[in-house]
């Protein structure tokens, strides 16, 4: 068997994509696109892990679990894909009246947009099959 289709350099490039993540940031009466890219898997694990928390297990005393939180996690994932806008610059910050990327994110989008984005995002870094499809495919 070849291997050279698993190359680096034969690998296809993930390149990054322009969403409009809300009309309301215009320049010149057109909507100004926000650029995402994809992460890779190992910064994704990164934030994983940095949203993992205890929880304790139903009806047993002193024994825990762990689980993602799953809105923390989107947060996240969407600042580290978010190239620009610059999420990180504490102009747009100070702008905002928050500190933090991921307080910016949430306070710039309003909430049909923030879910929009967090799905666009989520469909660049590779998640848009749905559960339905993955078994379907499995099949085939």
């Amino acid at each position: 068997m070849d291997l050279q289709a698993f190359f680096m350099e034969n690998a296809e490039k993930t390149e990054q994509v322009t969403f409009v993540a809300s009309k309301r940031f215009a320049k010149d009466g057109k909507p100004v696109p926000w650029i995402i890219r994809c992460i890779t898997g190992e910064q994704d694990d990164a934030i994983r892990a940095s949203c993992m928390r205890r929880v304790q297990v139903p009806g047993r005393k002193n024994q825990f679990t762990r689980e993602i939180d799953a809105n923390a996690y989107v947060c996240k994932l969407a600042v580290a894909c978010t190239v620009y806008p610059n999420l990180n610059d504490q102009a747009l910050q100070d702008s905002w009246g928050v500190m933090g990327a991921e307080a910016l994110l949430k306070t710039m989008l309003n909430p049909g947009e923030y879910a929009d984005y967090a799905a666009k995002v989520q469909e660049v870094c590779g998640f848009d099959a749905s559960m339905d499809e993955l078994v379907d495919e499995a099949k085939n």
